[in-house]
């Protein structure tokens, strides 16, 4: 039984459908389609109701309702979509047929629907489309770059005041920050009148809830009261897409945390998940962890780091239940988490394992990726021997992922190119046969799949014609890449090595990371170096570009730094503070080498 549905009545107000293309088991696992569906209905002349995809149900001709009241979607004014990851481009295409909408903005804008009502405007945001637009650029009619909580509120006035005059609005929307009208704004930056999309982020957290608004048991976190505590992550991880949309990591409070958790306990929900990027990062992780377990919460986390590790909040998920204690090494071989920038080391990651065993964990998991760039088999050694001495010090069960490597937009990556499929495939052999006779359950993700989502994730717009030339309950790793084939795509294009400062199908997007900072990462990275960490390691550094002078020492992360009563302009060098000035220093300090593709 869900709770926390909201019904409204239609008359006179502005119908938005949001969909998160997936099941409903797994869109109500988004704390994000959450957060939207609370946003759009606390504005009194707004109805918003979801829409989800089902397997089969396309091809079926199954009619496409919304959740609420079952309206159809074509009826809604607004369908806005939150897409996480690349594989649901699928279901974006599925849905659109579904709900008898033409797949593409073009064939939609300047017509109408049979019963003369303009088609609903499609827009899309969320991080699987945020950093690379381009391969879902021509179904939608815009696609918001950034936060989704700085553009709701503008959002719908424009479309209450607009929406008699579709082309009048997007090209309302082509001006507004952080908005992305394909058909207005060529993608190349070598065409004329090329412009870029500079993305939107929530400067004070701390002013959103971001907790559940909605609650059932029907998902992976059956009934929790989920809470963002922080959003961002400033470590720097090479790979790591959200490691650099989401710059500069900023944080709730903890009387807000607190707060939310008696509300929910209140009402009956003392499952507690805290979510973040890197949930043990948060400055008062310990106090927080202390606090719940005192209010009788049980507590999970969806990811932490041990560079510190958080004690407190360790034995407060053992304390209160949790099953699963999750460590993420990425790579064996300390080299290689140098390379990809992941700086916790072996013995910190070894102490939270023996923790885990000494507070009675029932399963511990480790992730891994296979086929970072300069991976060699000595690496995949050092994975093998890094989880044999995992199951040395934890006695119970143990899983391991080792997930593909893929590259992702506007990381120091984004140049390389993937491993073949066939060495990744021969490197999670070797790992299954060296630990599953230790009684580890080793999940490897397949490399083919990994390769689709590798060509979605660095697509261009020519990857549309492929997404709609598959047909609905149609698709498979062979099809796609006979598609392509047919498209005159080579996957090798999308798949291998990018010469570095190139121009990227993704240059339509401005994400705040200057271009100059992937390359001193990559440089980093060349010699097996680490790099700097943001908020609240260094905030107000500056180095990279993400966050501003004014945020990084008014609002970043470390509330004690003290903030000069007098500020006549922008905020000059003299006026950081000394330990950031030395990690500034450091960087300039880099010998420069030869970069590498």
């Amino acid at each position: 039984m869900e709770e926390g549905t909201i019904v409204k009545d239609w008359g006179g107000k502005l119908a938005v459908a949001l969909t998160m293309p997936n099941t409903y088991y797994v869109g109500m696992s988004s704390l994000a389609l959450q957060l939207l569906y609370r946003m759009f209905n606390q504005h009194p002349q707004v109805v918003c109701e979801r829409i989800f995809w089902e397997k089969g149900a396309a091809e079926a001709g199954q009619p496409l309702h919304s959740l609420e009241t079952g309206r159809p979607a074509e009826d809604f004014d607004v369908w806005a979509f939150t897409i996480s990851w690349e594989m649901d481009y699928f279901n974006v295409v599925d849905l659109l047929r579904q709900a008898n909408i033409p797949p593409l903005a073009a064939d939609r804008q300047g017509s109408r629907q049979w019963n003369g009502r303009p088609w609903p405007l499609l827009i899309a945001g969320g991080p699987g489309v945020t950093m690379n637009p381009e391969p879902m650029a021509p179904f939608f009619d815009a696609i918001l770059i950034g936060e989704g909580e700085e553009a709701v509120p503008h959002l719908i006035d424009l479309c209450r005041e607009g929406l008699d005059d579709p082309a009048a609005l997007l090209k309302t929307l082509d001006q507004t920050p952080g908005w992305y009208v394909p058909s207005l704004r060529p993608s190349n930056r070598n065409h004329p009148d090329f412009r870029q999309v500079e993305r939107l982020w929530v400067r004070r957290l701390d002013q959103y809830d971001t907790a559940s608004t909605l609650y059932t048991p029907d998902t992976e976190f059956s009934n929790m009261h989920l809470m963002e505590i922080a959003r961002g992550c400033g470590r720097g991880c090479r790979f790591c897409l959200a490691g650099y949309v989401y710059r500069p990591a900023r944080e709730q409070p903890l009387d807000r945390l607190l707060a939310s958790a008696e509300r929910a306990i209140a009402a009956g929900h003392t499952k507690i998940g805290l979510v973040s990027a890197a949930v043990s990062d948060h400055t008062q992780i310990d106090e927080l962890a202390v606090a719940l377990q005192e209010m009788g919460a049980s507590i999970s986390a969806s990811s932490m780091r041990m560079d510190p590790i958080s004690v407190p909040l360790i034995r407060a998920m053992a304390a209160t239940g949790a099953q699963t204690l999750t460590v993420a090494p990425e790579a064996g071989s300390q080299r290689l988490r140098n390379v990809i920038n992941k700086t916790q080391t072996e013995a910190q990651m070894m102490e939270a394992i023996s923790l885990a065993q000494e507070l009675n964990f029932p399963q511990l998991k480790l992730y891994f990726m296979v086929g970072h760039p300069t991976e060699t088999e000595d690496d995949i050694q050092a994975l093998i021997d890094f989880t044999l001495e995992a199951r040395r010090r934890f006695k119970r069960r143990i899983a391991i992922n080792a997930t593909p490597f893929v590259p992702k937009a506007h990381t120091p990556f984004q140049w390389e190119g993937m491993a073949p499929a066939d060495l990744i495939r021969r490197r999670q052999k070797t790992i299954y046969r060296a630990l599953a006779r230790h009684g580890i359950d080793v999940r490897a993700d397949s490399p083919d799949w990994a390769a689709v989502q590798a060509i979605l994730s660095r697509g261009d717009r020519s990857l549309a014609q492929v997404l709609l030339a598959i047909p609905s309950g149609g698709l498979s790793v062979r099809r796609f890449f006979q598609t392509m084939a047919e498209q005159g795509l080579d996957p090798e294009h999308y798949l291998g090595p990018w010469p570095v400062g190139s121009p990227l199908p993704w240059d339509i997007v401005q994400s705040g990371v200057s271009e100059n900072y992937f390359h001193y990462e990559l440089k980093l990275a060349a010699r097996n170096a680490t790099g700097l960490s943001c908020p609240p390691d260094s905030a107000g550094c500056l180095s990279c570009g993400a966050c501003d002078p004014d945020w990084a020492f008014r609002y970043g992360a470390n509330e004690n730094r003290p903030v000069p009563a007098a500020r006549g302009g922008p905020w000059r060098a003299q006026d950081w503070q000394p330990w950031t000035r030395l990690k500034q220093e450091r960087h300039r300090q880099v010998a420069p080498i030869e970069l590498t593709a």
